[in-house]
């Protein structure tokens, strides 16, 4: 793989991984972050890091003077539920206003790919499950509703400009690097697995439990759980459409898990009990959210290769138990 990427939000989670990923493939690669919630130490050696942020032109003109790219990926955002319920302006408003920056820049400068990370979130009403890419989109929630937004600017970027968008909706991304080389670490973090493996370690108070009278075979809430591996490999994956027109895929394995399966499966990976309790439900938290990924299998021949649970948990927990600070 040739040529140069520039990738915002590439020292967070999922960003790193695509880095990662980048590297690996023999590209080269510029990171735009501003490291509000992103670490420097998770930027893979051999990148590049520029610190600032999307929504700054001038900044962004600083990192496309580091190009020319041959696609940018777009992951610096606000990214917490729950905030935004409580600052509906503030997450549409920023995360507009990064995306328009980068997709008028990519206009100026004639890059014409871009690949977006959206979300579960567009779906808070699904009338089917597995949720596939014909859905209704009603997001759940004003950060579910600012990644709608970007899908529409993508379409329209593509619509007069010519700039092709891939629009990626992950379901649940989890696990680490199977080599080991990066990991989760969110301040606070906000997901599942590595909350109940820091509490089964001691690193954390127990586990809250939000609901258990849900209309699931256990009463937890199920999701679709897909490796941060398998997320950069999709990434990487519609580069090649992205050449001649836009795609939107929804990403994730196709099977749900209770909370109480994470539990279990957590439970046999590390041989540890997890102290949990039970609290009531959150607000706006469906019952089921599973991803019907069969377009980008059928499209591109993409399947996750870490779709089994406890890989992905395990993968987890040796990246936590070698990094016991996370990139602290």
């Amino acid at each position: 793989m040739s040529g140069r990427y520039l990738v915002t939000g590439g020292a967070g989670f999922v960003g790193s991984h695509l880095v990662l990923a980048l590297l690996r493939a023999g590209a080269s690669v510029t990171v735009l972050d501003d490291l509000t919630t992103g670490h420097e130490a998770a930027v893979p050696e051999g990148a590049r890091l520029l610190r600032g942020s999307v929504a700054d032109a001038g900044t962004v003109e600083r990192a496309f003077a580091d190009g020319p790219y041959e696609a940018v990926f777009h992951f610096a955002s606000l990214t917490l539920v729950g905030e935004s319920m409580r600052e509906p302006v503030r997450y549409m408003a920023e995360n507009f206003a990064g995306a328009a920056t980068l997709v008028q820049a990519c206009v100026t400068h004639g890059v014409n790919r871009v690949v977006i990370s959206s979300t579960a979130n567009l779906f808070a009403e699904p009338e089917r499950m597995p949720i596939d890419e014909d859905e209704a989109v009603i997001p759940g929630s004003p950060y579910g509703e600012s990644k709608a937004m970007l899908e529409r600017l993508l379409y329209w970027a593509d619509r007069i400009h010519g700039v092709r968008g891939a629009c990626l909706r992950y379901f649940n991304a989890a696990g680490a690097d199977p080599e080991g080389e990066a990991g989760e670490d969110h301040r606070p973090e906000t997901h599942l697995i590595p909350i109940v493996l820091d509490a089964a370690a001691g690193r954390r108070d127990p586990l809250t439990v939000f609901g258990d009278d849900y209309p699931t075979p256990d009463g937890t809430c199920i999701r679709d759980y897909i490796h941060v591996a398998d997320l950069a490999a999709a990434h990487l994956a519609v580069l090649e459409p992205l050449r001649s027109r836009s795609v939107r895929y929804n990403l994730g394995t196709g099977k749900g898990h209770s909370v109480r399966e994470v539990i279990a499966a957590s439970e046999q990976v590390t041989g540890l009990k997890v102290p949990y309790t039970i609290g009531k439900r959150r607000e706006g938290d469906p019952a089921v959210l599973v991803a019907a990924s069969r377009r980008i299998t059928d499209e591109l021949g993409w399947r996750p290769r870490y779709a089994d649970l406890a890989t992905i948990v395990g993968h987890a927990w040796a990246w936590r138990q070698a990094h016991p600070k996370g990139y602290g």
